[in-house]
């Protein structure tokens, strides 16, 4: 078995606490993404993305505010994020797709997966050294399925 060590819940929320949401599924997958968009809203050279099925994901405390942006892709997606404290929390791409992308640091316990790959890397920043021999893709997959294959191999010890 790959690096999981915990079953589902999962559970997570912003900075203040103000929100608060859990996920009672195994992820469908888990990346590093090195698009703009991730780098600013992580504040960093990249974000960590944790892709979960939408009808398990659930907020249990709050109301998050929403921001519509497009992506890299040139596709719409909804960033939802702490009104309080401006903590992004997740992302659904399109008006109502089938996943949410929960942002990895938002969650209780963080430790608990490790990432199969990086997307977005023809943004990344110039110095960052990909040195952990993880499959790269210049943009995102053309097939999502791809990412997840990934996980459902590194689960599964391969």
């Amino acid at each position: 078995m790959g690096e999981k060590t915990m079953p589902p819940p999962y559970t997570g929320g912003c900075q203040c606490g103000a929100i608060r949401y859990e996920f009672s599924c195994e992820p469908l997958t888990v990346y590093t993404c090195h698009c703009t968009d991730c780098q600013k809203t992580a504040a960093s050279a990249f974000g960590m993305s944790v892709r979960v099925k939408a009808e398990n994901f659930t907020l249990t405390k709050g109301e998050p505010n929403s921001i519509d942006i497009v992506a890299d892709s040139g596709r719409t997606k909804t960033g939802l994020f702490c009104g309080d404290c401006g903590t992004r929390v997740c992302n659904k791409p399109g008006a109502n797709g089938p996943q949410v992308v929960v942002k990895a640091g938002t969650l209780d316990d963080p430790n608990w997966f490790r990432p199969i790959a990086h997307i977005w890397t023809r943004s990344a920043q110039g110095w960052f050294p990909f040195a952990d021999g993880l499959p790269k893709f210049e943009t995102a997959p053309e097939d999502p399925a791809a990412l997840n294959e990934l996980w459902d191999a590194h689960v599964a010890g391969g």
